[in-house]
C-alpha cells in the first residue's frame, strides 16, 4: 500500500520505517523534520499526489488544522488515519465532518513508545469495520504480534487509548511509590536495581514497566540533579473528566493526576521524579533538571 504519513517526530517516523520495512511506499511530510530513512515532500499538495491513505502522528491540538490543510487535496474513499492522542469526541466530530464528503476517518490509538520501533506498537483502531480490515496489511505491520484489534465504532480507538493511558498514571505512580518507601523506609541502603530485577521474575507484580524501573535504577537510584516535575499530555485528564460523566469512580487515577500537578508546583520527590524517568525510559518525554533538560 501507498502511505503519506504525516509528522516525523519520535514515533511517527518509527511507525513510517516500520511500514516501509514490510513492503509498503511511505511518504513523509513533516516541515520540522529531515529524514534520510523516509522520502518525504514539500508540501500536503505534494503529498495529495503520491498517496491516498494518510496515517496522521502529531499532538492532539494540531489534528483539525492538517486536516483542514489536507482536506482540499482529498479525494472520495480517501483514508485519513489519526494515530495520535486526540480526545475521543474530537475524533468522533472529525469522522461525521469528513463522512459528508464521502472520506473516512480512522481514530487509531496508538502505544508503544520509543521501543515500538524494534518490538512494534499496540494499536486501538475505532471507526468503520469495512475500512479497517482494508487497512488490515497496514496495522499488521506497525503493530507487535497480536498487537492490534478492532474496538468499535468512531471515536473508540481514542476512548480505549484514552483510558489506557489513565492506567498508565496511576501504574507508574505506584510503582514509584513503592521504590520511594524501600529507599526512605525502614531498612535503609537496599540495592533497588536488584529488587526490582528479582520482581521481574517471577513476582505477581512483574511488568514492562518494572523492567523499564530496574533500568532506571541501574543507572543511578538516587536520581541525582533530577526534577520531580512530571509533564503530562492532557489524557489523564480527560479520562478522569469522562469517568465524572458516567459516574465511574476512578480514584487511583485522579490522584495521580493531582501529583502530576503538585510535582510541576513544587519540585515533586522522590516518587515524582521516578515517573518523571520512566516517562523519559519508555517514551523518551523530557525530564527536568534543576537548569536544562536532559
Amino acid at each position: 500500500m501507498k502511505i503519506g504519513v504525516v509528522g516525523l517526530g519520535r514515533m511517527g517516523l518509527n511507525i513510517a520505517i516500520r511500514l516501509k520495512n514490510a513492503g509498503h511506499e511511505v511518504i513523509g511530510y513533516d516541515p520540522a523534520v529531515k529524514s534520510n530513512e523516509i522520502s518525504c515532500v514539500a508540501s500536503m499538495q505534494e503529498l495529495a499526489t503520491t498517496a491516498r491513505i494518510f496515517w496522521l502522528m502529531v499532538p492532539s491540538g494540531v489534528v483539525d488544522a492538517i486536516i483542514a490543510s489536507l482536506e482540499p487535496y482529498l479525494q472520495a474513499d480517501d483514508i485519513v488515519i489519526d494515530g495520535g492522542n486526540s480526545f475521543f469526541k474530537d475524533s468522533v466530530r472529525r469522522h461525521d465532518a469528513l463522512a459528508q464528503k464521502n472520506i473516512n476517518f480512522i481514530d487509531c490509538g496508538t502505544s508503544g513508545g520509543l521501543h515500538g520501533a524494534t518490538i512494534g506498537f499496540s494499536l486501538m483502531i475505532g471507526g468503520n469495520r469495512d475500512v479497517v480490515e482494508k487497512l488490515k496489511p497496514i496495522f499488521s505491520a506497525i503493530a507487535a504480534p497480536s498487537g492490534f484489534a478492532y474496538m468499535g465504532p468512531a471515536g473508540a480507538g481514542h476512548y480505549v487509548k484514552m483510558v489506557h493511558n489513565g492506567i498508565e498514571y496511576a501504574t507508574l505512580q505506584a510503582y514509584a511509590e513503592g521504590f520511594h518507601l524501600l529507599k526512605e523506609g525502614t531498612y535503609k541502603n537496599l540495592d533497588l536495581a536488584s529488587v526490582a530485577h528479582v520482581w521481574n521474575h517471577g513476582s505477581i507484580i512483574r511488568s514492562w514497566v518494572c523492567e523499564l524501573a530496574e533500568n532506571v535504577l541501574e543507572r543511578d537510584s538516587d536520581f541525582t540533579g533530577v526534577s520531580g516535575s512530571i509533564a503530562e499530555s492532557g489524557t489523564g485528564q480527560w479520562t478522569v473528566d469522562t469517568a465524572h460523566e458516567v459516574n465511574v469512580a476512578v480514584p487511583m487515577i485522579e490522584k495521580a493526576l493531582e501529583l502530576r500537578a503538585w510535582s510541576r508546583k513544587t519540585g515533586g520527590n522522590y516518587a515524582t521524579k521516578m515517573v518523571a524517568l520512566l516517562r523519559y525510559e519508555f517514551g523518551g518525554h523530557a525530564v527536568k533538571k534543576e537548569t536544562q533538560d536532559v
